[in-house]
């Protein structure tokens, strides 16, 4: 049965072929160790070898089926006459991590890098989920620039509580500021738990997760409906099999990621990421992605190409459905084909052009998908502010902020910590005017460290309990996709390194005008500079892995990566292991 090698066979040029096509010691030692896992001899005879880069963990729910997704890859990859090999990567849970799994994205899109240069593979499937699976994964390949398709590992099942759909996340801030202010017991909030998470799959609202599958089938980096097919539906399983066949060409093609991460598909995730009223977090994955692959892409360009974009997806928390309705409603091709006037149609996608994928997509449901005379949303659904308080920008969800705090005046209440903040909103004596616009600091990429999704502040339990159900928020953190409310986030430069914010106390007058793009504290000049004479800037931890991240990571407004991980490096690697 085992023949003798002589040539490989193996195709110029494929850089498999460094490994499995030559006959000296290294071959061997290559192709005989492959072998103890029962992979015959041909399967060294030239065919493409395609790393499936797997984020199956325990410890990450949303991605718990990957190992099952990642066997109908495999049968793709078989078909189409390749040679499947599953690796594992980092694997960033965001129910579980802490402090934040922004800490550790870094971390991870370096791992998928190195995991991909440093092994024989010719193209890649990335198995992304948990929200910052997704933008770590495409970040290390896109340093790589192989070959690369994503699979997504699809939105849960609709969750039910007393008769009424649960959205995951933006549910769980709603019932727990019910608990606060006594409209819900303690009870009723835990026999939700089991209520709400009912099958495999991330968030089934347009939270990050969501948010980021839709912006990977936006930028072409998936097949269709990658974005939206439920993680319980077969159809996902048959959408793994078509993306294991699909990547085997695209090595035939040499279709790599720079090909297809051009600046005009970012302008298209832009546009649609405004079309679904996505995350804020997608801005920060945008930019860290671009600097990566090299497109010139700033913060401004988020409020210049999505300005005129209305939110058209009746999702929470912006909207009303979720994800499954979403899909059922024609999914993010219906959604391309009612904006496609806005979108550049002809240029390349893993499989296809844009023009090609949403020709004929219908949509069914036009509650769930809108047209764009009756959107959920006026435009803009995000915007970019600056001001005194954040002269690199900040950001807003305006679809999900209540529409009479869009232009607001008021005294700040400064915290420097989420103890502080509950110590001090809990206090029923606390003078907390209704007005108050709620600061947060220290919470920015080198302060906290990381970014937590902290910026959803919670509002102070006497005006909670008064009725009181939203206030302008402020911080140089994130915010979870799932999560509402008239907050501004990503407050750049951050206060650790000593932004405006830093500055800020308690009774200044803070000033939020989102149609102005304005984030202003009513303070002159001279003040400003007494203050930032007198501030010293925080002792930080400088130990490990956290010390890294701290001497390098960027600010929000760069996306939040490392200075010495922009650009392409390549898929090049020198030296034999033996």
């Amino acid at each position: 049965m085992i023949t003798n090698l002589g040539s490989t066979g193996e195709r110029p040029g494929r850089r498999s072929a460094d490994w499995f096509g030559t006959d000296d010691v290294n071959g061997f030692l290559h192709r005989s160790w492959m072998k103890n896992q029962g992979h015959p001899d041909r399967m060294f005879d030239g065919r493409p070898v395609i790393g499936i880069a797997q984020t199956f963990s325990d410890l990450a729910p949303c991605n718990g089926h990957f190992r099952e997704l990642a066997e109908f890859v495999k049968r793709g990859v078989y078909e189409a006459g390749g040679f499947p090999v599953e690796f594992p990567v980092m694997s960033l849970g965001e129910t579980i991590v802490r402090p934040t799994t922004m800490l550790y994205r870094n971390l991870a899109a370096m791992d998928v890098e190195e995991s991909i240069r440093a092994n024989p593979v010719d193209g890649v499937v990335l198995l992304c989920g948990c929200d910052k699976t997704t933008p770590s994964l495409l970040m290390g390949a896109a340093s790589v620039d192989l070959p690369t398709i994503v699979l997504s590992g699809g939105p849960m099942l609709t969750g039910s509580f007393r008769g009424q759909p649960l959205g995951s996340g933006t549910d769980v801030f709603r019932m727990s500021e019910d608990v606060r202010a006594g409209r819900m017991s303690r009870d009723e909030f835990r026999d939700a738990e089991s209520c709400m998470s009912r099958s495999a799959g991330h968030c089934n609202t347009m939270g990050t997760a969501s948010t980021m599958a839709s912006v990977v089938e936006s930028l072409g980096m998936s097949l269709p409906h990658n974005a939206a097919i439920p993680a319980a539906d077969s159809r996902r399983r048959v959408l793994a099999h078509e993306t294991g066949a699909r990547i085997v060409a695209m090595v035939a093609e040499d279709l790599r990621m720079s090909q297809v991460l051009t600046r005009q598909a970012f302008e298209n995730a832009i546009t649609v990421n405004a079309a679904i009223a996505g995350s804020t977090n997608a801005i920060m994955h945008l930019l860290a992605l671009a600097g990566r692959i090299e497109v010139p892409l700033v913060l401004d360009d988020f409020d210049r190409i999505g300005a005129d974009v209305p939110a058209l997806v009746d999702l929470k928390p912006s909207g009303r459905f979720l994800m499954e309705d979403f899909f059922e409603a024609g999914g993010l091709p219906g959604l391309m084909a009612t904006i496609a006037e806005r979108l550049h149609l002809d240029i390349a996608t893993v499989a296809g052009t844009v023009r090609d994928r949403i020709a004929a997509a219908p949509v069914w449901n036009r509650d769930v998908i809108r047209h764009v005379d009756d959107p959920v949303a006026a435009a803009p659904a995000l915007a970019v502010l600056r001001g005194n308080l954040a002269p690199e920008g900040a950001v807003i969800k305006v679809s999900a902020a209540s529409p009479e705090l869009l232009d607001h005046r008021g005294p700040a209440v400064v915290v420097d910590s989420m103890e502080e903040l509950y110590a001090r909103f809990d206090d029923p004596d606390a003078d907390i005017p209704v007005d108050a616009v709620l600061v947060l600091r220290n919470a920015g990429p080198k302060g906290y460290p990381g970014m937590p999704e902290l910026g959803n502040l919670p509002l102070p339990k006497r005006l909670l309990e008064a009725g009181v159900r939203d206030m302008v928020r402020i911080s140089d953190a994130r915010m979870s996709g799932t999560a509402f409310g008239t907050v501004v986030l990503h407050v750049s430069p951050e206060s650790a390194v000593g932004g405006p914010l830093a500055l800020l106390r308690d009774g200044d007058v803070v000033h939020l005008d989102v149609h102005n793009r304005l984030l202003h504290a009513e303070l002159d000049d001279e003040e400003w500079e007494r203050r930032r004479l007198a501030w010293r800037p925080p002792t930080l931890e400088e130990r490990g892995y956290v010390g890294l991240y701290r001497r390098h990571v960027q600010q929000a407004h760069l996306g939040a990566d490392f200075d010495f991980l922009r650009g392409t490096r390549g898929d090049e690697v020198r030296g034999d292991n033996h």
